[in-house]
């Protein structure tokens, strides 16, 4: 069935399940993280208008899918689990996206599921960058949140700051570094950032979040180990001036570039730097593992009505200048003396989809979700409209003499000999 049709037939008679496939893990540093996230949201859709599908991508790229899948205290010996668990494919047929087994079965059928919707939870390099987005879009499968182009520039703090910035938007100026430079001339390198960027200073791998690669430095020897402490987990880095007396806000956004709104804002708590562990290990008790959910934080963030609707604004633009779509989140720094303000990074992608500051504003989770999925099939509906070929015919005039295109545009065919 039509997928548009089973969304409104579903919500008329509340018989038909949307069938939503729900990824994450995959070949990146936050792997863990976004099992947690991946897990959470799994638990928190609503069940009597959603059938999930958990998909679980393994640190080697391959999906993998089952019952214990979708269970966290699995993830304690994942080999164990991917044992009795059944390895799968997608595969796009028509209007349709179905979740195969691999290897396929000789004799009967090899379809695991079906699946109206995929819903990326996946955190980092190779599948918050657009290379999975990529490939969901070569499927033809409805998929909740940014798409190809969004995703790919929300994970490059350096292109990002570049839209910023033209855009209008306050963000702190950078400079990038290739490991390849930094290689081939590192006291040149060294003496040219240590003339053109402030102390203290931030280095942080230029594709990466959850504080993954992130040091603060104050002098040319320090600046030497960050960087190259951050080239072990991307082949650029950044480096900016420290924001003294520092504060930390985030905002998430839901929405696309037509209309979008912005959550209660927080205040993390921690030290100069959020670590891995501030973020995603403090909130987990008895052995259980919370997430970004679970990490300290002001919420709401003690801070003035005006300066909370800048932050709200300034998240909402920062969002639509990138053209992101589903929910992200966005952060941001300030001077707690000056009281200068800059927008930081976003987050396509956020751990534990930042559920917990929609709550605050009278969303619950599995609402947010709902948002999400019906903002994919939008997407869907708008992008159908879309002309994506047109009868050329330009195949009929190849005869078998061989063709070559012109600079012009102009397709000649080369005659065949007698």
């Amino acid at each position: 069935m039509n997928w548009k049709k089973k969304e409104e037939i579903g919500s008329a008679v509340g018989i038909m399940k949307i069938r939503v496939g729900v990824l994450f893990g995959g070949r990146s540093v936050e792997h863990e993280v976004s099992v947690i996230s991946g897990i959470q949201a799994i638990h928190a859709f609503d069940k009597t208008k959603y059938e999930t599908v958990p998909i679980y991508i393994s640190k080697t790229g391959e999906m993998f899918t089952g019952d214990a899948i979708g269970r966290i205290e699995e993830y304690r010996d994942i080999p164990a689990l991917l044992k009795k668990s059944q390895r799968v494919f997608l595969h796009g047929e028509k209007d349709r996206c179905l979740v195969v087994r691999y290897p396929m079965r000789r004799f009967g059928s090899s379809l695991v599921a079906e699946i109206d919707a995929a819903f990326p939870v996946t955190h980092g390099t190779n599948v918050e960058d657009g290379a999975l987005q990529g490939y969901l879009k070569t499927l033809s499968v409805p998929f909740v949140g940014s798409d190809v182009t969004a995703s790919a520039v929300g994970m490059d703090k350096y292109a990002m700051k570049v839209i910023w910035k033209e855009c209008g938007l306050p963000v702190l100026d950078c400079k990038r570094v290739y490991a390849e430079d930094y290689c081939g001339g590192r006291e040149a390198v060294l003496a040219r950032l240590a003339e053109a960027v402030p102390w203290p200073a931030i280095v942080k791998p230029v594709n990466l979040g959850s504080s993954v690669g992130i040091r603060r430095v104050g002098d040319p020897a320090e600046l030497q180990e960050a960087l190259e402490h951050a080239f072990q987990f991307a082949d650029t880095a950044l480096v900016e001036r420290a924001v003294l007396h520092l504060r930390e806000f985030n905002c998430s956004v839901l929405g696309d570039r037509s209309a979008a709104a912005a959550s209660e804002c927080e205040e993390p708590i921690g030290g100069v730097i959020l670590s891995y562990s501030d973020k995603y290990l403090a909130g987990a008790k008895n052995g259980g593992a919370k997430g970004m959910s679970g990490a300290k934080r002001k919420l709401p963030a003690d801070i003035p009505p005006e300066l909370r609707e800048r932050v709200r604004s300034l998240a909402v633009e920062a969002f639509r200048a990138l053209d992101c779509r589903g929910v992200a989140r966005v952060d941001f720094l300030m001077d707690g003396e000056s009281g200068e303000l800059w927008v930081n990074e976003i987050n396509t992608i956020p751990g534990s989809l930042s559920f917990y500051l929609w709550e605050p504003v009278g969303i619950p989770y599995a609402r947010l979700l709902d948002e999400a999925v019906s903002l994919a099939f939008k997407h869907r509906r708008e992008q159908a409209e879309i002309v994506y070929s047109f009868d050329a015919n330009i195949l009929a005039q190849f005869k078998g003499g061989g063709m070559k295109g012109s600079k012009t545009g102009v397709l000649t065919t080369q005659p065949t000999q007698p």
